[in-house]
């Protein structure tokens, strides 16, 4: 590995209780997962973002454990997966990779998709490919649809040199995230805090964050505009599905303009504001949310 892994000792593993499991995917290339719990109704498969990982989803897997198998890997390049310096990290691959993972694992059990951030594109592209495979959907602040909107924190990272500098030197994007992608600050406790930063702390280990970033696709000049644009097209293949919304409208990055964009294409969802959250809204509003997610699963 390009980067050394956490310390099982670390204070934040507490707040993280799972065992890991990998998937080999190629050589050199393994990708970590959850794999908990068990129950007769559909996997609970969840997503994240960048620069987040499945720490992020800690609080819903605990939750829902009892009753429910919940899977949530990392991305390549994320949390505990392996950090290749030379890798496709682009969002098709990110949707080849997670239907590789469940095709493998499931074997075409029925899953419940729950998707925050790059999770929303990486996880719609898988439901758009096998919709006959989704028995629902649960958003949390995010997009899977063109909307050319981004701040200018997030542009700025984008550009040749300065990007590379500030995420993979500096660690300005994973380091500025626990403070700016949360409301409550009080809950980002310095053990939460250096969870979400464990698998970030060199150059090396911080290669997605950037490429996450420089594949944000802001005009149909970006190779995954395309991408986003056949997503964007299939999503009335899900129009039927059950959807839940959580979202925190005070995320500086998906705005409530990106939540009504998914109103629009999903009118009959189930749609819950959190007027005290942020971009992180699970850190914010968990206790809140993890009620929603247990009544939309029943």
């Amino acid at each position: 590995m390009p980067y050394p892994p956490p310390n099982a000792t670390e204070p934040w593993r507490t707040l993280y209780p799972f065992a890991s499991h990998w998937l080999d995917l190629e050589p050199g290339v393994r990708l970590h997962y959850l794999d908990e719990g068990q129950g007769p109704g559909p996997v609970v498969v969840m997503l994240h973002g960048n620069p987040s990982w499945s720490f992020y989803y800690r609080n819903l897997v605990c939750g829902l454990r009892a009753g429910h198998r919940v899977i949530v890997p990392d991305h390549i390049g994320c949390g505990l997966s392996d950090k290749p310096g030379t890798y496709p990290y682009v969002l098709s691959r990110h949707i080849e990779n997670v239907e590789r993972l469940l095709a493998e694992k499931l074997q075409g059990a029925p899953v419940i998709l729950v998707v925050h951030d790059w999770g929303g594109a990486i996880g719609m592209g898988y439901a758009v490919r096998h919709p006959d495979q989704v028995a629902g959907l649960v958003i949390l602040n995010t997009a899977a649809f063109l909307l050319t909107e981004c701040p200018w924190r997030i542009r700025v990272c984008k550009l040749p040199g300065v990007g590379a500098l500030a995420i993979r030197g500096f660690n300005a994007f994973a380091g500025a995230a626990v403070r700016m992608a949360v409301c409550h600050h009080d809950r980002m406790t310095p053990a939460v805090r250096a969870g979400f930063l464990a698998p970030y702390s060199s150059w090396a280990a911080r290669i997605a964050n950037l490429r996450f970033v420089q594949d944000i696709p802001l005009s149909p000049a970006h190779p995954t505009w395309k991408t986003v644009q056949d997503i964007q097209d299939r999503l009335p293949l899900l129009k039927d599905k059950p959807m839940l919304i959580c979202w925190g409208d005070r995320d500086f990055c998906f705005t409530p303009r990106f939540l009504d964009r998914w109103t629009q294409y999903f009118p009959q969802a189930d749609v819950h504001r959190f007027a005290d959250a942020g971009h992180y809204v699970l850190e914010d509003a968990h206790e809140r949310i993890l009620p929603l997610i247990q009544a939309f699963l029943r």
